[in-house]
This record gives C-alpha cells, structure tokens and sequence, in this order.
C-alpha cells in the first residue's frame, strides 16, 4: 500500500545498562524455598576486620561505575535484614555496607526483550522552534525471570520529519518514594463491588478525608471499635480496604533522577510478575487541566488485571486498578478528553473483539458495546487497538492490531465517529504494517505491535515492537491514510 515509512531508528535490549535489586538467597523469585539470609549474615559477621575492609574495598572498586547509588544501595538492603543481626552485635558501617552487597545484585532488566512502546507529547514544550515537539516515549523492557518493567525515552520531532531519540542514561534505578493514598471514590466503587454493606462503607469513609493513607483508615477502625460504633461489617470492611491499599500506590523519583533512569517496577501484588503494554495519552480533563494516564496489564504469574498509572511530570506516578465488567482482559486505551461528557476508552474485554467501555469518573467501567467484529483473515483470530484515539477532523482514528495465520500480528486501521465513537466510519482493507523479514525473527516470532503513536503536523509518528524484541519508528501520511479508508473530511 506504500502508506507506512520505516525509519532507520530501531531500539534494541541492551544488557549493559544494570540496576541494583534485593538478593535474598533462598528466596529467589523463581525458585521459591527456605531464607538462607541468615546463615550469609553470620558467616559475614565472622569475617576479620580487615577481610571485611578489604572485600568491601574491591567490590565498590568493581561496580562503582555501574551504579549512581551504590553505597546507598548497600545500606537500603542491610536495613531490609537488620532485624535478623543480634542487636547487641555493634556494627561498623563496612561491616554493614558488606552484608548489604552480599544481598544485592544486578539485573539487566531489560537485556532480553525492549518493544511494544507509546508515545505522547512532553509536558516541556518551551524553547522549540516552529514545527518541533518533544516526546516521550515508554518502552516495555524485559529481563531474566520474563519480568516486564517499564521504561522511558526522550526524544524531538522536527518539522522536515526527522526523529531524534536521546541517549538513555547509563544509571537505571527503581529507588523512589513508594507509599499508598487511597481516594474515597475508588475504594467505595471497590468495596461495593465486592458486595460490602454500602450503609456501613460510607460511615466508615464518612469519618476519613477524600484522600486518605492506610495508616489513617488504620486509626479509624480503631476509633470505631474503641468507641464502640455500632458498624455490623466493620471486620469485613477493614479486610476488603486493606486489599485495596495493597494494589494501590505512588511512586515518587529524586529530582536528581533523569527520565531515562527511572524504571517503573511492579510493586502491587497482582502485578508482581510484569508490568505489560502501557498505552499513554495525554488527558485533557473536563475543566481544561492536562495530566498524563496509561492503562497497563499487571501480570501476578497466572492472570491479568487492567490498571491505571497517572503523572504530570513522569517523576511522580499513582497507581491504582480499573474495575467493572467493561475492563476486563488486556488492552484499554483512554480516549484523550471526555466526549459528551462521558469518559471512554477502547476495550476488548472478551478478548476477541474491539468495543468501547463507559465510565463516570474514568476509574470504574461498567459499560461497554462492541463496534468491529474479527472478520478479515489477517485478524480472524483477535483484534484490538494499539494505543489511544486520536482525534483528527474526519473522525477518532484508531491503529488496530490483528492476528492471523501462525499467529501473525499486523497493524490495521479504523475510523470512528467523533460524537459517537461506537460509529465505525472507515477501515483499511488490508493491513497497514506487516512484519518484514528483519522483523520475523525474536522473542515472539512474526509480530509488529504498538502501544501508540502522537500525530505531528500532517505525519503519524507510530513506534512499534517487532518480534517482541525490538522498537522502531515508523511514519504514516494522515491524509493519505484517511483517505484510503475512504474518510469524508470538513472542507
């Protein structure tokens, strides 16, 4: 169809950027079984003085340069086993240091695997010369264990269409901020649709601010027992929020971090095992206010849940699950402003098909209808979309994905109607984007798949993952594509 451009700007796994995480033998996250942390505590406290100095010594020689926070690295992980050294044991702080390296390791997360990215516009667009916009773009980054992580790049659009993707730092850290802040409106949508009573839920959430931490619902439970507060399901409510504040939490980096270096790691327990497909857009709320949101797949090992990461300056994140019947499965992909006063998203919650969810506040979604069946043999097996609408004057258009033959994934196109995005207006009839032969071959044979692009000046700029192993960039004419679709566009 000679719609699509591919760049010489391909991103592959590099295993030379490394970053720190917590080594517990016995432990490991494949191979689960019996502690031996404390049997490598002792045999370290019985090393000599100078042993010690010395081990200490060579190993901060050795990595030092791999690391921007080595030592403090140590230190983060001695604290996670001080509770197992005999307290009347005085430690010098080599000693210390050295317990903490030998609980410390390196993981080259994304060595085995770097695709599936999305794109959006970078809060930062001052400075720039007529037709340049600056990007930001998360990539899907794997390491040993098949653990997923994401990960971030910068980049510049010119207006000739040239494509500059920065440097990635060679530090990466997950060092940051961690804490949960539960919000009244989703854990009361939570809990009642875990069937708690919703006369004694709001008596509870009555008693909290609109924004509250889990030590603050502790303190309120308390309350209600002490002062004897007559709340029949107050045991079930406390177990039911507790659960909640488990897979909900924000992630604050240092100022003193780069976006490069900052690496999203799964942190709630039913995303333990991966951090999947992040599909960004730039959010215009209803009062005109920007934010960035992506919906992701968090994986616990045996199933899937659809969550929501929030930012405005990618260097403090919130996260938190989508719920209703409308969000199940994988891919979700928000619209980027409310349309008739309504959020909505792209689903697919039975797996097979595309269809749009509704929801009231944008968290919980109970609506939903599909509008494209599977029906053309390079999507016979499922369909979905590759990112966010965006928003052109013929309609929503909407990069899809399909799988055919040999579970071949290619890259299709549709238009929706802007008022009533359940219209479908137009679709290619052939696939937009195949997997070439230098593509073929990978992680995952024969795919092409993207988790969105941003549309500059009158070019697509869609980044894709190839063969689950690599990233590259690709650019698409939008009226050319529009019209092959036989869009009808305003004069």
């Amino acid at each position: 169809m000679g719609l699509v451009t591919r760049t010489d700007t391909i991103l592959r796994p590099n295993p030379d950027r490394v970053m720190c995480r917590i080594f517990i033998p016995g432990e490991e996250e494949l191979i689960r079984g019996t502690s031996r942390a404390k049997g490598v505590i002792a045999r370290a406290m019985s090393l000599p003085d100078a042993v010690v100095a010395e081990v200490l010594d060579s190993t901060i020689v050795e990595f030092r340069d791999r690391h921007k926070d080595l030592i403090q690295q140590f230190e983060l992980h001695f604290g996670a086993v001080a509770g197992l050294v005999d307290p009347d044991n005085e430690l010098s702080e080599a000693r210390r240091l050295l317990i903490g390296a030998y609980l410390t390791q390196e993981y080259a997360f994304e060595a085995t695997a770097y695709f599936n990215p999305s794109m959006v516009p970078a809060p930062d667009q001052s400075g720039l010369s007529d037709g340049q916009m600056r990007f930001i773009m998360s990539i899907r980054a794997v390491g040993e264990g098949h653990i997923s992580s994401m990960v971030f790049r910068s980049g510049m659009l010119d207006s000739d269409g040239s494509i500059r993707v920065d440097d990635a730092t060679a530090y990466a850290t997950t060092q940051a901020r961690r804490y949960t802040v539960l919000r009244s409106k989703l854990v009361l949508q939570a809990a009642t649709d875990a069937g708690l009573p919703l006369d004694d839920l709001m008596f509870v959430l009555g008693m909290l601010p609109d924004s509250f931490t889990p030590e603050e619902l502790d303190v309120t439970l308390a309350q209600l027992h002490s002062k004897r507060f007559h709340v029949a399901g107050v045991d079930a409510i406390a177990e039911r929020l507790q659960v909640i504040a488990r897979s909900s939490y924000e992630v604050d980096f240092g100022d003193d971090t780069v976006l490069s270096e900052r690496v999203i790691w799964p942190t709630a327990s039913n995303e333990r095992r991966g951090i999947e497909d992040a599909r960004w857009v730039r959010f215009t709320g209803p009062g005109g206010e920007t934010s960035y949101r992506c919906t992701y797949t968090g994986f616990d090992g045996q199933s899937v849940v659809p969550r929501v990461l929030e930012t405005v300056d990618f260097r403090c994140f919130s996260s938190t699950d989508l719920t209703g019947p409308a969000a199940l499965n994988k891919g979700i992909a928000l619209f980027p402003r409310q349309v008739g006063g309504t959020y909505m998203a792209l689903s697919r919650w039975d797996r097979e098909a595309n269809s749009i969810a509704t929801s009231d506040d944008g968290y919980h979604w109970s609506r939903g209808k599909t509008f494209a069946q599977s029906s053309q043999p390079w999507e016979l097996v499922q369909s979905g979309n590759c990112g966010s609408p965006m928003e052109t004057e013929a309609g929503w258009l909407v990069i899809t994905h399909g799988t055919g033959p040999m579970r071949k994934y290619v890259l299709g196109a549709i238009l929706l109607d802007l008022d009533d995005p359940t219209v479908l207006l137009g679709s290619l009839d052939s696939p937009l984007l195949e997997p070439i032969a230098s593509e073929r071959n990978g992680y995952v044979p024969n795919v092409v798949y993207s988790c969105g692009g941003v549309i500059h000046g009158k070019r697509l700029i869609l980044p894709y993952g190839f063969s689950d192993t690599g990233t590259r960039i690709a650019t698409i004419d939008v009226d050319e594509l529009l019209d092959q679709m036989g869009a009808v566009r305003p004069r």
